[in-house]
């Protein structure tokens, strides 16, 4: 049974699975009773969960690694951040489309830290190549990592560059790769390139009415359009889906750090800082100075042997029953002891 957009679940983690439709599947015997279906690994359930038909994809990013050349041609490969925090098993998918259809890429990546771009294949998690026969009709270059391998982790960096003409020839018409072309030999970008990335999972609900992962993998065909599930058990199943804002080229923010290259940022935030560290200051003497009002403050006249008599008045009003049922203590300080007496506010004033 296929239901509207999976809004209900009371997970407290981000599930985004309000642009999925929810679809529950159950089988019953001659009597009407459902019937627990349990199955392996090897023998998974295969749903497919559209999502929203009216849902608005975000258009694609453009990188611009043409214009830093000057400034980054010396590194190996262009890396990027993506967080990929979360509760709940998610997949991460990556369509990268060149400008020039022609060229092609060494994609690699590392999670919760920064690959060694060195020639050892054991410093990185995954790699693939990018050739123009792989291309979608679209001329997108696509890769996915699933939930499996993303569950536990926080982030994932990845690496890019270009593959020269040579490269192109000898790597892309060989079909048996057993190793990235990593070298220690720096690199240009040609062309310029656009980038999107966006996560999907696989959700069912739980006998508390709570979206979990476990048991469920993302499949390959996992779209716009479509979540692609394999489960081991039957229940009710939703799709998530959230494009990710554009990941941050750590290559371009090093290169483009330095102080001459960005005096307005840095003037502003040396300015922030000392206008705040003066307010703290400011702040502290003034809080200094109310802690000083607390208490007993004797008068600069005051001698213990001196004895004096004190008339106390308040006044609460000139109207009839103006007075107040609120307790007044006054503070006399006598032979280095300090005594109070408490007082009732009458209608008029006091005298103590």
């Amino acid at each position: 049974m296929m239901q509207p957009l999976a809004s209900f679940g009371n997970s407290k983690s981000a599930s985004n699975t309000n642009v999925s439709t929810s679809i529950s599947l159950s089988i019953l015997d001659q009597n009407e009773n459902e019937v627990s279906i349990q199955t392996n690994k090897n023998h998974s359930i295969e749903i497919i969960i559209p999502r929203d038909p009216k849902l608005i994809i975000p258009e694609m990013i453009l990188q611009n690694v043409t214009s830093t050349h000057s400034t980054s041609h010396n590194q190996l490969f262009y890396l990027y951040y993506i967080n990929i925090t979360s509760i709940l098993s998610i997949s991460v998918h990556f369509e990268i489309q060149p400008l020039n259809i022609s060229l092609a890429y060494l994609f690699i990546y590392k999670f919760d830290q920064a690959p060694q771009l060195n020639s050892s294949i054991n410093q990185i998690d995954g790699w693939t190549i990018f050739c123009p026969s792989n291309m979608t009709n679209e001329n997108i270059y696509t890769y996915f990592i699933d939930n499996q391998r993303t569950f536990g982790h926080q982030s994932v960096i990845i690496g890019l560059r270009e593959l020269n003409s040579t490269e192109i020839i000898n790597i892309c018409s060989n079909s048996s790769i057993d190793n990235p072309p990593i070298t220690n030999e720096k690199f240009d970008f040609t062309s310029n390139y656009e980038l999107r990335i966006y996560t999907s999972g696989c959700y069912y609900l739980d006998e508390n009415n709570n979206w979990q992962s476990d048991g469920l993998i993302v499949g390959p065909l996992t779209n716009y359009n479509q979540t692609q599930c394999f489960s081991n058990h039957l229940t009710t199943f939703a799709g998530g889906f959230l494009v990710l804002p554009s990941p941050i080229n750590w290559n371009y923010v090093f290169a483009n750090a330095n102080f001459m290259k960005n005096k307005t940022i840095y003037l502003t935030v040396i300015c922030i800082s000392i206008l705040y560290i003066i307010l703290i200051i400011y702040a502290r003497f003034k809080d200094r100075k109310d802690l000083e009002k607390l208490g007993v403050t004797p008068l600069l006249d005051n001698h213990e042997s001196d004895e004096y008599f004190y008339q106390i008045i308040v006044f609460t009003g000139q109207r009839k029953d103006a007075g107040t049922k609120s307790n007044v203590r006054f503070y006399e300080r006598k032979k280095k002891r300090i005594y109070f007496k408490n007082y009732m506010i009458g209608s008029f004033c006091i005298i103590g």
